[in-house]
């Protein structure tokens, strides 16, 4: 320790976490220490799936990215105060019959459940606290609800103060430097599309959110540029900014990657991503610029990379299947089914 004038610095390993992460992996890790239990995580909700951050495993194999359907979580019930957080012998409880069921399916049993929600600064469910045991456990070994409001409100805080400064951060980074917009369109060139993925992923990782890679390339650019000449070909490329940026929400990054490539992140789950892609091709071919898309998620466990290229995979599928019978469904790649992943993680 040192002090400087009237104020006192503090170690640098006795700082409190600012990051939400950095809480998170201090909640289940002292967990784990204090209440023994085959595993415990803190999961994000969103999108209708329950995806874990962070965990402390030593019976079934989660890890960040492993994911639920919410519709089958035993924490969904618990949030909604149907069922008890303290849970050490998941027969005993009604309630929960159908989750525990769902999670057999996947060869995973869940005999005793402790679980406490995490609070967005909205009110709204972010995500849980959870620990799982495959076995019936006794009430004293179980971790007590003060402690559960304890560390919830203290993930709940943390969340908070993280969540304004990465909004804080986003702010300023919106000022974008002319280096990294495309002259013709407005929209991200590819230096600022890359510069943004590299800023963002960290921060989608560490709070869970929902996202979606939508690539897009344009059907028609090289037949307009040969017949009508390159303005006209630049006219084709502005009504496609245009009418992309009427239709995207602010804040999710259009970009312009080349010629007649196209790139968004839609903050936002697959499904929901593809029925914008389905909106986005619609009035793109109103516009009279025909466009071929495909669309990928991002995951926790994974990179933007990854989803760009699973995206752009789907984005050639589309392409082809429209130039041999015209319009074709968007395709999404990279899709897990929950119950699938779960059973996969413990092998």
């Amino acid at each position: 320790m040192r002090t400087s004038g009237t104020t006192v610095a503090v170690a640098p390993d006795l700082a409190p976490p600012r990051a939400f992460d950095e809480a998170g992996r201090m909640v289940v890790d002292y967990l784990a220490a204090a209440a023994p239990m085959g595993a415990w995580a803190v999961t994000r909700v969103a999108a209708g799936r329950q995806t874990v951050l962070v965990a402390a495993d030593r019976a079934y194999g989660i890890g960040p990215g492993t994911e639920i359907a919410w519709s089958t979580a035993l924490c969904r019930t618990m949030a909604r105060g149907t069922t008890p957080r303290v849970v050490p012998d998941t027969a005993a409880v009604p309630g929960l019959t159908a989750a525990v069921a769902a999670q057999a399916a996947a060869s995973v049993r869940v005999a005793a459940y402790v679980g406490t929600p995490i609070v967005a600064p909205d009110g709204e469910l972010f995500g849980t606290v959870v620990g799982l045991d495959p076995e019936p456990l006794p009430s004293a070994d179980l971790a007590h609800e003060p402690l559960l409001d304890l560390l919830s409100s203290l993930l709940s805080s943390v969340l908070a103060a993280d969540g304004a400064a990465v909004r804080t951060a986003r702010e300023l980074e919106r000022a974008v430097s002319e280096a990294e917009t495309d002259p013709l369109t407005g929209l991200l060139n590819r230096r600022g599309w890359e510069r943004w993925l590299a800023r963002e992923e960290e921060r989608f990782r560490r709070f869970g959110d929902p996202a979606s890679v939508l690539m897009m390339d344009l059907d028609g650019l090289k037949a307009v540029n040969d017949t009508q000449g390159h303005d006209a070909g630049d006219r084709f490329i502005r009504r496609t900014a245009d009418t992309l940026a009427r239709a995207v929400r602010p804040g999710d990054p259009t970009a312009r990657l080349g010629g007649d490539e196209f790139g968004l992140v839609a903050s936002m789950g697959a499904a929901d991503a593809r029925r914008l892609a389905d909106r986005l091709q619609a009035a793109l071919l109103d516009a009279e610029v025909p466009c071929s898309f495909g669309v990928a998620p991002f995951r926790v466990d994974r990179s933007f990379e990854a989803a760009i290229a699973e995206a752009d995979a789907a984005m050639y599928e589309n392409k082809r299947a429209r130039r041999v019978g015209g319009p074709a469904p968007v395709v999404v790649r990279g899709l897990v089914d929950p119950i699938a992943e779960v059973s996969r993680s413990r092998s």
